[in-house]
């Protein structure tokens, strides 16, 4: 055998053994894309959500129902309980096969037909289901998303990372009334929920792009790596094009298949690298130990640091839900709105939000998330309670919008500190502690619609509620007795040291 024929040989062992180079691999596992495609994901999982607030109680008494307050409330709760049902599957899932594309994609795919079956529904039980069905693809964005996020992320920005991320939140929020109430004027009951399907659509193409780390490693492609170390897949490129070169010397086949064997070896071993060296390294790690669900629910509790997210996430899905079945309603009731000026009362009250969970991402990562989160909810408590005057429109408005931008703001650092968690408890994954978190917020936001609702039907101001569940003794006892600390864990068994405590407010 000549060496030209000893050449071709290693070449096409080559080829067969590393699958071709992916069509935009750098831009497409970059921090960057990875951060938009999450935004983008919930934002549309907020806008799909909220599609329907400013327009159901009007389809339903259209369906000739009553109580529609009531029914309303049982709708969003539908969705709630489709997070809480489907989060354990999907972060087991995610956390035992490693894998985030997958289910990103299949959430995807359900919530296109929960969309059509909601759009087409002719009986109150199908929507139902058609709720529960956009709650499986609401988890997924939140699990999934989040974890890759976290996998992709260097441990120095997470919190602007997420923060930009969690901007999706009031992007949903904010596109989705308005444009609900001004397609359902125009076009009836079926054009919000086809905008939605093409909104999703975009969305859909943003998660087939996406390539995850672990992927990119095999290209000796770092996402997360500095500028300055992101030069493997640029010098293999100058090198194939210098070996075909036609004055180029043929190498000696010795060497030559020294080389391949490396190659080969570094290609099989990128997935199984797990603990990174370099400080900017990414956050995401591959751990060694896989629990069951079960045990690693019974190790968050052990920690007091993901109680106390737990515990304020579960008062934030409850705040925010208990308003949304009677708004609508409040709003017809008090001045006389349609659909599409509630629509507009949401754009006015959601714009400010759009800057809160960046503001706060970028806070967390120079201040920690114990400030971040106290100063956003102390901010948000006083417009809460104003919220009860009736008198004046502008001023209901202003109070709702400041409302929830403070209780906005806190999605970041909470979503960050889960971060901090999960890099100190051996053998728990981003998945794990993001599907905690899922449930968390599913449970509060299943409960504020029903009281919400309910306490519309019995003739009550429903923030009266709203503001009177959230601060109890009960729970600002409880949260007074937890903590946020970005310290290493042989400094957290220092509390008083760092740490600021979650106080409650009267």
């Amino acid at each position: 055998m000549t060496e030209v024929e000893v050449v071709a040989t290693t070449s096409d062992e080559r080829a067969l053994d590393q699958p071709p180079r992916p069509w935009g691999l750098k831009w497409r596992s970059s921090v960057w894309f990875i951060t938009a495609v999450v935004g983008l994901g919930v934002a549309t999982d907020l806008l799909v959500y909220s599609l329907i607030v400013p327009i159901i109680p009007f389809q339903l008494e259209d369906l000739g129902y009553s109580g529609v307050s009531g029914l309303v409330g049982w709708l969003l709760f539908a969705y709630s309980a489709g997070v809480v049902i489907f989060t354990p599957p999907v972060a087991h899932f995610s956390e035992k096969y490693n894998n985030r594309q997958i289910p990103l994609v299949g959430g995807l795919i359900a919530i296109l037909g929960a969309q059509i079956m909601f759009m087409l529904a002719p009986a109150y039980w199908l929507m139902i289901i058609a709720r529960l069905l956009q709650g499986l693809s609401s988890t997924v964005i939140w699990v999934a998303g989040l974890a890759l996020l976290c996998d992709t992320v260097p441990e120095s920005s997470v919190g602007r990372q997420l923060g930009f991320a969690m901007s999706g939140l009031s992007i949903g929020f904010l596109v989705g009334p308005p444009v609900s109430g001004a397609l359902y004027d125009k076009f009836g009951f079926h054009g919000p929920f086809i905008f939605g399907i093409i909104v999703t659509t975009v969305d859909l193409t943003g998660r087939f792009l996406v390539i995850e780390r672990k992927h990119a490693l095999r290209w000796g492609l770092d996402p997360a790596a500095p500028p300055k170390m992101d030069t493997g897949a640029e010098a293999a490129d100058s090198e194939t094009m210098q070996n075909s070169g036609e004055e180029q010397d043929i190498p000696n086949p010795a060497s030559v298949s020294e080389q391949q064997k490396m190659e080969k070896e570094n290609f099989r071993t990128a997935e199984t690298q797990t603990q990174p060296v370099d400080p900017e390294a990414p956050i995401a790690q591959v751990l060694q130990v896989r629990l069951s669900l079960l045990t690693v629910l019974a190790r968050l509790m052990k920690s007091v640091r993901a109680e106390a997210v737990f515990a304020c996430t579960l008062l934030y899905g409850w705040i925010l839900a208990s308003q949304e079945p009677a708004l609508p309603l409040h709003l017809q009731a008090v001045w006389n709105f349609d659909p599409s000026k509630v629509g507009l009362v949401y754009i006015a009250a959601v714009v400010p939000t759009l800057f809160s969970s960046t503001v706060t991402g970028y806070l967390v990562d120079k201040w920690g998330t114990g400030p971040i989160t106290v100063v956003s909810l102390a901010f948000s408590l006083p417009w809460i309670l104003i919220l009860i005057v009736q008198s004046s429109l502008p001023l209901f408005i202003v109070m709702f919008a400041l409302s929830n931008f403070g209780v906005t703001g806190t999605v970041s650092p909470l979503t960050a500190e889960l971060a901090s968690v999960t890099r100190q408890l051996s053998g728990v994954g981003y998945a794990h502690v993001y599907g905690a978190f899922n449930i968390a917020y599913g449970i509060g936001s299943a409960l504020g619609p029903i009281i919400g609702g309910q306490a519309r039907l019995d003739g009550h101001l429903y923030l009266r509620r709203r503001v009177g569940a959230p601060s109890n003794d009960s729970s600002h006892d409880f949260l007074r007795r937890r903590y946020f600390t970005g310290m290493s864990p042989e400094e957290n068994e220092k509390p008083f040291q760092g740490c600021v405590w979650v106080s409650g407010y009267r």
